[in-house]
């Protein structure tokens, strides 16, 4: 079924006339589709990744060499999503992507969007099945203790993985 405004109504989860291209800090959380554990497990409060979890995670961390004006803070896989902290820097005086496609965007949405574009392309043809969940969820964080507070969320997550609300027992 394509895609009817007037049966699907989507909003948006974006705050409304926030420009996402401005210097600053955001977290965000990327699930896999149908909350599918694709990246490995939790065991004795560690994540284990697997070879797909790898290869998101080493996605992920090249993010930062693909785009100029990006910085990623603290970060974690999860057997069946991920959470980050990207930090959108004012450098872009030498262009936005170090990419040849060189996108002309500097958004969040475009950051996610490539990330999950470049994870997808490589394992979908391993998986045989849709990889992320639509969209992403997003906070712009607006101080050190709020970055502070997120950034030890972050690092203790393991911890607290059967308490999460993305938890599926396996």
């Amino acid at each position: 079924m394509k895609f009817n405004p007037n049966i699907h109504k989507r909003r948006s989860i974006r705050l409304k006339d926030y420009n996402y291209a401005s210097e600053g800090c955001y977290f965000i959380t990327i699930c896999c589709a149908e909350r599918r554990p694709l990246f490995g497990m939790v065991r004795d409060n560690q994540t284990i990744l697997n070879e797909y979890g790898l290869l998101a995670q080493q996605e992920w961390v090249n993010t930062a060499n693909k785009r100029i004006n990006v910085e990623l803070g603290e970060f974690i896989f999860m057997p069946n999503h991920m959470h980050g902290i990207v930090i959108i820097t004012d450098d872009t005086s030498r262009g936005v992507c170090n990419t040849p496609l060189q996108s002309p965007s500097n958004t969040l949405g475009a950051i996610i969007r490539g990330y999950k574009a470049s994870v997808t392309s490589q394992l979908q043809e391993n998986l045989g099945l849709v990889v992320w969940q639509r969209n992403y969820y997003e906070h712009i964080i607006r101080n050190e203790k709020s970055y502070d507070a997120i950034a030890s969320y972050i690092e203790n997550n393991p911890y607290t993985w059967e308490k999460d609300e993305f938890f599926m027992p396996m």
